[in-house]
């Protein structure tokens, strides 16, 4: 068929929250329509490029690649606008015509970024002119340069425009016109003609297609108003004309210009004069090979025997020969021996430079290579991990090698490649946030002037946990409440609709946190680059992972993993403390006391394993040997857990169970997880070792049962009976495995980044257990700047028996550090308003001698770095208590600061000496005044406002019993896992921030509550406030319940939403508070200890009852009994302590009454 119309501007939801078109709904629609090709011209960008030109291809649509450019009316690299601009900048529509135009336009979006960027990426006449080979360029909509003067009556000025256009793209310049029946298209339409008729420049016709169909307008305008941040009901607000702006059918096209038919066929000639066709190849960058060797295979084959001799030694025994001469064949048939270089170049860089490198990560581990080239530390022979997981000569793809790298220096080993490669070769890649479907409900319910608390509750009842999860539209299916309120409330209606129409598109850029890209040469000449705004304006690719693969690029991971660097800091101090120095390959992994400790719930602090459900399965399989650590990093995900797998697991091992293999040939293949199919190489060896399979085969097989797709999983788990039966495996058992297969398949694990990742958890563990105060000195160093995690690992320490000391200038430095086995000192490095710099002065200063009081301290410091607020903060943070009271020390600041920075400034003038003889008089320093102490509520007052939390108390110190009682059933350390539940929360107040919500007019309160534990966020609305508003003040200790939200937008901090709040103050006399005492066997043999209690109970009368538990040997704790229906105490701090002096502090606590 011929074509009659081609659309050549679209946008689609790459041009960030203004095109609402998806790239498949666009492909789908020119199908619809019998266009056999389309243009994507998103604003200054390429992003959806190559992702639009393959599935384009696909679906056999024509795809023609370009974009809207922004075009500064003078000089890219000004930032003003010239006087006698009609505007900031003018658009223009550019398209590739064949590979060198496609080149072009790479270079055109990326110099926009790299060189005209000034709110928009803008080129200009100069760099159009430069690049104009292979491109056809219309003049584009209202916003063009030739529009936007015929706009202002400049018909002199349009022409201009278009005979420069017209000579720098000789017969690939286009007039454009549009009708969307915007005021002053008409008149701007006939100046176009116009202009055609007197310079002989052909016209085409086009729509400016932000959304797919007509009744997507007002759809597309929340989605504006999203993007803008302003309220769909502001009049003043950006909105688009009409409702016009849509993928038109040719039809419709047809109509607007009906005397005119050239302005259609020459849409249809622009695209048969387009073709572009890309060539299938790598484009990996060369690494130098020294002279010696013949290619870089044979420099690669030198550099891994090498190294495995260091790992295994001389002679290598024959199956490490074996593996390594096979990995060494397929790097060499694939082609990516460079690949291995490149990546063992960087890691020995790392270690060269002091930069700790993570043991593997991802199915790199399963490589002997990048074992024996210490880019890993996984022996793969050792955990059964399988090469062809990592690289398949089957299916060919590029290898993919994730690397940790302390997450401090991560970006040193970034410089270093940017160095080694050229820094315009090496870039960032970049990253799409994309609208999931409860911050779509929030955002569009946010323009449409929900309430929070109505926003919340049409989040929360679309299902959004791990295990499942629903689209807005699968949603309304599926949930009835949600259901009832889209069929019976027309807002609730409204809202949906749009949320589903805009879920899933893309709403912002950011930088992806590890990817990096290296090319052969200067990145632009591949790929479009832009940059990233937020870090000095660093190169990034406009093209994301997928798109870059796919494009041949060569992209790596550098990971910044945290953990590194405890481990990192922690060997230090172990070195500097006990000169003892870590060699991991010498410690086992076999250390009974790491295993115990792990089994009774010590992993605060360890890797991978902190989270309550891995503290709770390790408990409950009683786990005493790595095999498990491997097991628990692969069976707390949600597939293991939902199918069960998790627990059949636990009850074999600890023998609850039989532990059964489907048939004996595969009890090697799935000893070490009690036959449970655990792990995607398990998978492959199944099909190995009954089907026959190659191991490149059973990767193939793997990886298909892994996609979910019904079709595929079908076709190679037939092939996998077929060739099992034909091996002798029964029917019914070949049967049986599939469908074993099938089911656990699908949630298999990566073993080799398991083993990987399991090797951080037991050296975190180990540490922890044999290094408790270096271990924990690194952890609170590695989060000094997160101070709800500093509060928990303090809470750690001390439940380890450490003690955290508060700072102190004479002994601090910049992070915590060890005093000694039990005592781990506070970081400067972590008081607000104390830089760096000033800590260095403050190190610097004390080496000679211990500072002597506060006025030898602000003398020798440097007070332009230690400014009079610096010094506030650290009387504040106690740094300086060993120098007298701080309100003392904060009455004198001005008097020490004055007489300090005098004799600064006359040392350094050498005016000193006029003072120095024997007979001038001698000037005292400066004393601290008798002043009033600070109450211990303003000391902890300031404390939390320099350390973000308490240190030499607290403010539920006196409410402690109160607090731990309500503390068993939620802490703000459990609330981020409570959510959508319900919750009691005893906690201080620190801070409120009261508003009035726009819409209903009536004030809500934010609040930050504390406990022992951290940080919780907490709101109270409406009614609720306006009942209890009384109770809240900053320091209140309360009791507070309500519910978790389930806002997917703060996974790290989810608000609780208050209902109910009671003051703590006087809870324990109300009669709902109870005393329970522990009873153990034996405790009848001391009759006189209980009659002393007797009497500490008689003289503590109130309203509280008194509860016994009875914990007999061998059968567990029994429920509290009520001792007495008579009996009633008072709960107070004085019978607690009382009962605890004569029982012992672990048997006496508060209940509920």
């Amino acid at each position: 068929y011929l074509m009659s119309f081609v659309h050549l501007h679209c946008h689609s939801e790459y041009s960030l929250l203004d095109g609402a078109n998806r790239i498949d709904d666009l492909i789908g629609q020119a199908v619809s329509m019998s266009m056999p090709a389309l243009a994507i011209t998103d604003h200054g960008n390429l992003h959806g490029a190559w992702e639009f030109q393959e599935k384009a291809r696909k679906k056999k649509i024509k795809p023609i690649i370009g974009f809207e450019a922004y075009v500064a009316y003078g000089d890219r690299r000004q930032k003003e606008r010239p006087k006698d601009a009609p505007a900031e900048y003018a658009h223009l529509v550019v398209l590739a015509r064949d590979l060198t135009g496609y080149r072009n336009l790479v270079r055109l979006s990326s110099r926009g970024y790299t060189e005209g960027f000034y709110r928009k990426p803008r080129l200009d006449h100069e760099i159009l002119a430069e690049h104009n080979e292979g491109l056809i360029v219309l003049s584009a909509c209202l916003s063009g340069e030739v529009a936007k003067n015929l706009q202002f009556g400049r018909y002199d000025r349009a022409k201009e425009a278009a005979e420069f256009y017209a000579r720098t793209f000789p017969d690939r310049y286009y007039l454009e016109v549009q009708d969307h029946g915007i005021k002053g298209q008409d008149e701007v339409n006939a100046g176009v003609f116009q202009l055609s008729d007197e310079l002989g420049l052909p016209v085409v016709l086009t729509n400016d297609a932000h959304y797919l169909r007509r009744e997507d307008a007002d759809m597309h305008d929340t989605l504006l108003c999203i993007g803008t941040g302003v309220l769909k009901s502001d009049p003043n607000r950006l909105s688009f004309d009409g409702e016009e702006s849509y993928f038109k059918s040719a039809d419709e096209m047809a109509e607007l210009f009906p005397d005119r038919p050239e302005l259609m066929s020459n849409t249809v000639a622009i695209a048969e004069s387009c073709g572009i066709r890309f060539e299938k190849k790598h484009h990996l960058p060369g690494f130098p090979v020294p002279p010696e060797f013949a290619d870089d295979i044979a420099h690669l084959r030198h550099l891994a025997e090498e190294g495995a001799l260091e790992r295994f030694g001389d002679p290598l025994p024959d199956e490490v020969r074996e593996r390594l001469d096979y990995e060494l064949g397929v790097i060499a048939k694939t082609g990516y021996a460079g690949y291995f270089l490149i990546t063992w170049d960087f890691c020995r860089a790392a270690r060269e430079l002091d930069i700790p490198v993570g043991p593997g990560r991802g199915s790199a581990a399963g490589s002997i290579v990048a074992y024996a080239l210490r880019i890993t530390d996984v022996d793969p022979l050792e955990f059964d991990l399988l090469f062809e997981r990592f690289l398949n000569p089957e299916r060919v793809s590029m290898p993919d090698i994730d690397i940790d790298f302390c997450y401090e220096r991560r970006g040193r080993i970034i410089d270093y490649v940017r160095e080694k490669y050229g820094s315009d070769s090496v870039g960032q890649i970049i990253t799409f946030g994309t609208m999931q479907a409860r911050a779509a409900v929030r955002d569009v319910g946010r323009v449409l002037e929900f309430t929070p608390v109505e926003q919340d509750k049409l989040a929360k009842l679309i299902p959004n946990s791990p295990g499942f999860s629903l689209s807005i539209g699968e949603a309304v299916e599926k949930v009835k409440e949600l259901k009832d309120l889209y069929k019976r409330d027309p807002r609730a209606h409204q809202l949906l609709d749009y949320g589903r129409a805009i879920e899933g598109l893309s709403r912002h850029a950011s930088v992806h946190a590890a990817g990096v890209v290296i090319a052969p040469g200067p990145l632009d000449e591949y790929v479009p680059v832009c940059r990233d705004a937020k870090n000095g304006g660093q190169v990034i690719t406009q093209y994301d992972m997928v798109a870059l693969e796919k494009a041949g690029m060569l992209k790596m991971d550098f990971l910044g993993l945290r953990t590194l660097t405890v481990i990192h800091d922690a060997e230090g101090a172990i070195h500097r403390r006990h000169g003892v120095d870590i060699d991991w390959d010498e410690i086992g992994l076999d250390d009974p006391g790491v295993y115990e400790m792990l089994a009774t719930g010590g992993t605060p602090g360890v890797f991978q394993f902190e989270s309550s459900l891995a503290t709770e399965k390790l408990r409950a399989m009683r786990c005493d040997r790595f095999d498990d650590l491997i097991a628990v990093n692969a069976l707390i995900r949600p597939g293991p857990l939902d199918t069960g797998m998790t627990d059949v697991f636990i009850k074999r091992k600890r023998g609850f169970e039989p532990v059964e293999y489907p048939v004996p040939e595969l009890a090697e293949v799935l000893d070490t997880t009690y036959g449970v199919i655990t792990y995607q190489e398990q998978v492959m060896r199944v099909a190995n070792v009954l089907g026959g399979f190659s191991l490149s085969e059973a990767d193939v097989l793997r990886k298909a049962v892994g996609k979910k797709d019904a079709a595929l999983t079908k076709k190679v788990l037939d092939e996998f009976q077929k060739r099992a039966i034909e091996r002798g495996t029964p029917k019914r058992k070949a049967a049986e495995i599939a469908d074993l297969i099938r089911t656990f398949g699908r949630y298999g694990f990566n073993k080799a980044h398991s083993v990987a990742y399991a090797l951080i958890s037991y050296r975190t563990a180990w540490l922890r257990r044999h290094y408790p105060a270096e271990f924990m000195a690194a952890l609170l160093s590695s989060i000094i700047d997160n101070t709800d995690k500093v509060v928990r690992y303090i809470t750690t320490a001390r439940a380890m028996e450490l003690e955290v000391l508060p700072p102190s200038v004479t002994e601090s430095r910049y992070k915590f550090t060890v005093v000694d086995d039990r005592r781990i000192r506070f970081g400067l490095g972590a008081i607000k308003g104390v830089g760096e710099s000033a800590i260095r002065s403050i190190t610097e200063a004390r080496e000679d001698k211990p500072f002597e009081s506060l006025f030898d301290f602000c003398q020798r410091i440097d007070l332009r770095l230690n400014n009079k607020r610096v010094l506030e903060c650290l009387i504040s943070s106690g740094a300086l208590d060993e120098f007298g009271e701080r309100g003392a020390m904060k009455a004198a600041l001005e008097t020490v600061l004055s007489e300090a920075q005098l004799r600064q400034r006359e040392h350094d003038t050498g005016q000193e000496s006029l003072f120095g003889s024997a007979d001038s008089v001698e000037r005292r320093d400066p004393q601290l005044p008798r002043t009033a102490p600070l109450t211990e509520a303003e000391r902890l007052k300031d404390e939390k406002a320099v350390l973000g939390f308490y240190i030499s108390g607290h403010p539920l110190e006196r409410y402690r019993d109160l607090v731990e009682m309500f503390a068993l059933e939620a802490n703000t350390a459990t609330v981020p896992e409570l959510r959508d539940r319900r919750v009691e929360l005893a906690c201080v107040v620190t801070s409120m921030s009261v508003n009035v919500g726009r819409s209903s007019g009536k004030e809500y309160c934010k609040l930050i509550v504390e406990d022992f534990h951290g940080t919780a966020a907490a709101m109270v609305f409406g009614d609720v406030w306006q009942e209890t508003k009384l109770l809240f003040a900053e320091d209140a200790p309360v009791l507070i319940e309500g519910q978790v939200s389930g806002n997917s937008r703060d996974e790290e901090n989810p608000p609780i939403f208050v209902d109910s709040v009671q003051l703590l103050k006087g809870m324990d006399a109300s009669g709902g508070i109870a005393v329970c005492i522990e009873l153990r066997e034996g405790d009848e043999a001391h009759p006189g200890e209980f009659t002393n209690v007797r009497e500490v109970l008689a003289s503590a009368p109130g309203d509280g009852a008194l509860y016994l538990r009875w914990h007999a040997e061998g059968n567990g704790v029994e429920p509290p009994m009520l001792a007495s229906s008579s009996l009633k105490v008072a709960p107070s701090a004085t019978l607690l302590a009382d009962l605890r002096a004569l029982l012992g502090r672990e048997r006496v606590h508060l209940i509920r009454g």
